[in-house]
């Protein structure tokens, strides 16, 4: 039904466009001036509202169609659907192959992650050549259910689920800033292996660190054996130190990350400070590349877009 009246508008549009050429047709040899006026008109889009124009041999081949079509003249212009639509015709059977089996490996994989391995893997594989847009890709796998998933949380709460279903129903994205210093992200990193304290208490100890967006340096990288609000400080404040005041800083939601005296403080800097969404920690991505024993091995894993 929705599809239908996209259509109906189109025709609507079209017509408005050709309407008092088909009520007042021009003068013998002056049919050209009039479409040229026409052309040069702004129009409505019929579903962004915005302000759009057609070409002279555009509207020249709607008053055509329209001029032959006395009954329906308004029917004759609504958008026709492809015979091909929802195929793909730009996949080869192998290419649709080989991104089903990628997916069912790796249905965490965003459009994109999905995009850059099929590239790197027609390299090796002539019969995937050529490799189709991301658009085409992304249709392939939203026609076929093939959306990206993650594995369910440990915290079935209604925030977590909530969040979950985002994640399903939207693509998330990574990005990298242009500019070093546009943005640090800063997580905690729980250790592996508990340690004696001086007062003789087990404790497993916890990495801050606070990580340069574009260039990927370590600003600052210090154990505590808390997660508060005054380690987080003297930890940006090791950071500021050694490598000056960043724009932007990102964390996620934990309050000692949110804590009025981090947050006034950041102000006071200058410092925006921005949150992932809640339940959501993958959006703070570089803190977890960051752990990674070793760098990421092959072209196609890449840091930019992996989440």
């Amino acid at each position: 039904m929705a599809e239908k009246r996209v259509h109906e508008r189109w025709a609507r549009l079209r017509f408005s466009v050709i309407g008092q050429l088909l009520a007042a047709p021009p003068a013998k040899g002056a049919l050209r001036s009039e479409l040229e006026k026409l052309a040069a008109r702004d129009w409505l889009h019929p579903t962004t509202g915005e302000s759009v124009r057609f070409g002279v041999s555009t509207i020249e081949r709607w008053y055509y169609r329209a001029l032959k079509e006395r009954h329906d003249p308004v029917g004759i212009l609504r958008r026709k659907r492809r015979q091909d639509a929802g195929q793909q015709a730009a996949m080869s059977e192998a290419l649709r192959q080989a991104l089903l089996t990628q997916y069912a490996e790796h249905p965490s994989w965003s459009v994109k992650l999905h995009l850059d391995n099929l590239v790197a893997l027609a390299e090796k594989r002539r019969e995937l050549q050529p490799v189709p847009s991301y658009s085409t890709v992304r249709r392939f796998l939203e026609a076929n259910g093939l959306r990206k998933r993650r594995p369910l949380t440990s915290r079935e709460t209604a925030g977590a689920l909530l969040a979950e279903a985002r994640l399903e129903q939207r693509e998330v994205r990574s990005y990298e800033v242009e500019y070093v210093n546009s943005l640090w992200h800063w997580d905690f990193h729980h250790g592996s292996r508990k340690v004696l304290t001086p007062r003789g208490e087990w404790r497993t100890p916890l990495l801050l660190g606070i990580l340069d967006d574009h260039s990927r340096l370590v600003c600052h990288l210090q154990w505590y054996l808390a997660e508060t609000a005054e380690n987080v400080a003297h930890g940006l404040s090791q950071a500021i130190q050694k490598r000056g005041l960043p724009r932007a800083a990102m964390s996620d939601n934990g309050a000692a990350m949110t804590a009025a005296e981090i947050s006034e403080g950041l102000v006071r800097l200058g410092i925006v400070h921005q949150t992932t969404l809640p339940y959501s920690p993958y959006q703070n991505v570089a803190p977890q590349n960051m752990w990674l024993p070793a760098p990421l091995p092959e072209r196609h894993w890449s840091r930019k877009y992996a989440t």
